[in-house]
């Protein structure tokens, strides 16, 4: 599996972390689209990066930091497509990947530390989508994406 990975400032050391821990000990492909250090960027920026490599098909998934994940998460999910969540707990993890077929994973730098971080994200990578009835909850979502563009008369979400 091929995975976008970004952060902005306040999830930087973080994400540092969480791709050592992972790159070598999972049989994922990750990819590092910054930031590259502690100093200030917009999230908004990385998070439509990523978002739109994974809604595009470039990525399977995504994982966004930033210092809640909170905002990572919000502006993830204007892009067409994508079903981002930030995630706080293992338990959560492994729902919104069975029940929701989340495509990126949000992570607070400043909320949890990087052995839980490392739990969420390897529980995230393994778990199947496991369909049936969430199936037709998932594509009630997507008519919901294109009501919405059609009503905001463009692709405004991608």
């Amino acid at each position: 599996m091929r995975v976008a990975v970004a952060s902005d400032h306040g999830g930087y050391a973080l994400k540092e972390e969480l791709l050592s821990r992972l790159s070598g000990s999972v049989n994922d492909e990750f990819v590092d689209f910054g930031t590259n250090s502690e100093e200030s960027v917009d999230y908004p920026d990385l998070a439509r990066e990523v978002a739109s490599r994974v809604a595009g098909g470039e990525f399977d998934r995504g994982i966004l930091l930033c210092g809640t994940g909170l905002g990572m998460a919000i502006a993830a999910n204007k892009v067409r497509g994508i079903r981002a969540v930030t995630v706080h707990d293992p338990y959560s993890a492994r729902m919104t990947r069975l029940h929701n077929d989340t495509n990126i994973l949000a992570l607070g730098g400043r909320v949890i530390g990087p052995d839980l971080a490392e739990e969420i994200a390897r529980i995230w990578l393994v778990t199947k989508f496991e369909g049936g009835r969430h199936s037709r909850r998932i594509e009630k979502i997507r008519r919901m994406e294109d009501e919405m563009i059609g009503k905001a008369g463009g692709d405004v979400l991608s």
